[in-house]
């Protein structure tokens, strides 16, 4: 990690100051920054590794993109404060008033991609919600399973579109959304930055999270094990992220004989027995149960819960 000189020879130059704000209002791809700033990519980029070696902003390549964010928030904080403070006493830059109309731009395409993609996948995606019960009482039941308790850290495993971390990241100190597809991850990150909402958007397997251990509380896997070759594999790498008194949440269908959804949407798995989800959750080290059956379409849907105790964890590690 850079030392204190290392940090103010970073701050040392408008351009490098102009990107932390950037990435102050929205994670942005370097050559969304370079839009945004006007300059070359190659120009940004060497401000950027700056920036990087100090600390101050991190970077994640997600397929073919590299997306920029910020740095700790112990690192960033009292920063930020110094540079609000100085700005309520002399006004707003001009460059910043500038930059801020060019990012809405950027936000602006951001909304118009995730929109075509969207009317390109929509048709299968309303095809397979026909089947089973309205959307808002599958939310609304992963809602009973979370409880009147405190998220804490979530952590959306399969985000799609992003929705889970809609509905729940406003509740939760913190929220990370990991999807394979980066189409899946644009789209998410349009829709939340519409709506104002922070995440952390992350391309990665859910096999092998790019994430510690013990770095969640909360943990959602909606409509996605039924995609997994090994359903189990995935719920035991979403367990080790659990801290003590965890809670992994489930949502998928029950048991079905739909089998053309193999072939027209990718479907591995047809649906998963109570039986077989808890034995998953149980060769996890979590504590499982049923939380609800979700009936009235040819599909049904089931909300499991797993529960991170502390003996099952010392059990664990």
């Amino acid at each position: 990690m850079a030392d204190t000189p290392e940090i103010f020879r970073a701050l040392g130059d408008p351009t490098r100051l102009r990107i932390l704000a950037l990435l102050r209002a929205m994670e942005l791809s370097v050559g969304e920054v370079a839009q945004v700033l006007g300059q070359s990519q190659p120009r940004v980029s060497r401000h950027v590794k700056i920036l990087i070696d100090s600390g101050l902003v991190e970077r994640r390549k997600e397929g073919s993109w590299v997306f920029l964010s910020l740095g700790e928030r112990a690192r960033l904080d009292p920063l930020f404060g110094t540079l609000d403070a100085w700005t309520a006493i002399d006004g707003a830059d001009p460059w910043a008033i500038a930059d801020a109309a060019r990012l809405a731009a950027v936000r602006a395409d951001r909304t118009a991609a995730a929109e075509r993609y969207f009317a390109v996948h929509a048709a299968n995606w309303d095809e397979i919600r026909s089947l089973h019960i309205p959307e808002s009482e599958v939310e609304a039941a992963i809602g009973r399973a979370l409880g009147g308790g405190t998220i804490g850290r979530l952590i959306d495993i399969g985000t799609g579109t992003g929705r889970m971390l809609e509905l729940f990241a406003p509740g939760a100190d913190s929220a990370v959304g990991i999807d394979r597809s980066p189409e899946m991850l644009r789209l998410a990150r349009a829709k939340l930055g519409n709506a104002g909402l922070s995440a952390d958007l992350r391309q990665g397997d859910m096999y092998a999270l790019p994430l510690p251990s013990e770095s969640a509380d909360t943990i959602i896997i909606h409509q996605v094990l039924h995609y997994a070759q090994q359903p189990a594999a995935a719920v035991a790498e979403a367990a080790r992220l659990l801290s003590a008194g965890g809670r992994l949440v489930v949502v998928d269908f029950a048991p079905h004989e739909r089998e053309e959804l193999r072939t027209s949407d990718a479907h591995t798995r047809l649906g998963f027995a109570d039986a077989t989800m808890l034995k998953y959750m149980d060769a996890a080290g979590l504590d499982g149960r049923v939380v609800e059956h979700l009936e009235g379409g040819a599909l049904t849907v089931t909300v499991w819960i797993g529960e991170r105790s502390r003996r099952r964890l010392k059990a664990v590690a």
